[in-house]
């Protein structure tokens, strides 16, 4: 059972004994001592696909949703639809856009290590590696001389994702991005 401050996009909880998933999560700290820090959650009902939101203290008990996870490869787009395959039984699963929409900026076809959710059967949401490897198609050109400081530059990736990246990196360079802050990590 988490506590409201452990909760994390995309996890699967149960609200008034219905199945929701977490879209995000918005931290208010207040300024007054003693106060409690409330934690503002979007949540998606899993089946209806309607939106919730809750206001809840970092210690309030959600409850787990008990569901199937399995091991999944993206392996297309078609139109609004992605598809997943299974990696144990190959079996299909496909999803609507707007259920992963925070997440397709981080696909790619052939990516693995994905974690699919599975309720009744049906896939009704996704858990992305914690970084995937993405190619830059354009970004500034790359400086010798610069070093390894903050300093930073647009990129764009080849999945339409823009991130600032150090100004070293170069067009074509293959980078590491963390997939829960959309942030540069490293080169792969």
């Amino acid at each position: 059972m988490p506590k409201a401050n452990e909760l994390k996009c995309g996890m699967i909880v149960e609200v008034n004994d219905e199945p929701y998933s977490v879209k995000s999560i918005d931290v208010r700290n207040p300024s007054s001592r003693g106060a409690a820090t409330l934690y503002k959650v979007r949540f998606n009902h899993l089946k209806t696909k309607q939106k919730r939101d809750e206001t809840l203290k970092g210690d309030d008990f959600l409850k787990d949703v008990d569901c199937e996870r399995v091991k999944l490869q993206y392996s297309y787009q078609d139109g609004d639809t992605y598809t997943f395959m299974n990696l144990d039984s190959y079996d299909q699963y496909t999803v609507d856009s707007d259920d992963i929409a925070e997440q397709i900026k981080f696909l790619t076809e052939g990516l693995d290590s994905i974690v699919g959710i599975l309720l009744d059967g049906l896939l009704v949401a996704i858990e992305l590696p914690s970084s995937v490897s993405l190619q830059i198609i354009d970004t500034a050109p790359g400086l010798k001389s610069a070093s390894a400081t903050s300093r930073t530059k647009p990129a764009v990736l080849t999945t339409g994702l823009e991130i600032q990246v150090p100004e070293y990196i170069d067009n074509n360079d293959v980078i590491k991005i963390n997939t829960s802050t959309g942030k540069f990590l490293s080169r792969a």
